[in-house]
């Protein structure tokens, strides 16, 4: 059902079931594609059912990492602080600064709300994995009602956005 709602807020782009759960979307015009898989996740009676975007950036077999992007400011944002979780810190030093430095990336990930967004390196290259704060669904027992918290279109531009600007730092390293 929550994946019904997110097809209408990302119209324009193509999309294609994969499997109960997961879908893939298609953004022709910048030659990318993504995967949005919901997560149920249980509370005390009531549900939420958060959608992961998962964004691949194919590449060359190579060491394994993973970053954590949050945003940092106490009221306001401010930036985004990228934090490395696995790795060496030298290796990865040109690309954590340029994940806090690069302005179409600031641009894209400021107005974002997101409550998670991970980079993670394997043998098939990159993937990112963004949890978004809108795009979810929450479904409550007593009283009984489903409410599902839109994508809005600012939100749909920067997530968008975000990706392309992530594809094209992550295909150089």
């Amino acid at each position: 059902m929550t994946l019904n709602q997110l097809r209408r807020d990302l119209s324009g782009l193509d999309c294609a079931a994969q499997a109960p759960g997961l879908t893939r979307f298609t953004w022709a015009e910048e030659g990318l594609d993504f995967e949005v898989q919901e997560l149920p996740q249980a509370q005390f009676l009531m549900h939420l059912v958060v959608c992961e975007f998962r964004l691949r950036v194919p590449g060359s077999p190579g060491p394994q990492v993973r970053i954590d992007i949050r945003h940092t400011g106490a009221i306001r944002r401010q930036g985004v602080a990228a934090d490395l979780k696995q790795g060496a810190k030298q290796e990865w030093a040109g690309l954590l600064q340029q994940l806090h430095s690069d302005p179409q990336l600031l641009a894209a990930l400021l107005p974002l709300d997101f409550k998670r967004l991970q980079l993670q390196r394997d043998e098939q290259g990159w993937l990112v994995r963004l949890e978004h704060f809108g795009a979810s669904e929450v479904v409550n027992r007593l009283p009984g009602f489903r409410r599902y918290i839109r994508l809005s279109a600012e939100q749909r531009k920067a997530l968008l956005a975000a990706f392309k600007r992530l594809h094209s730092l992550l295909s150089d390293h």
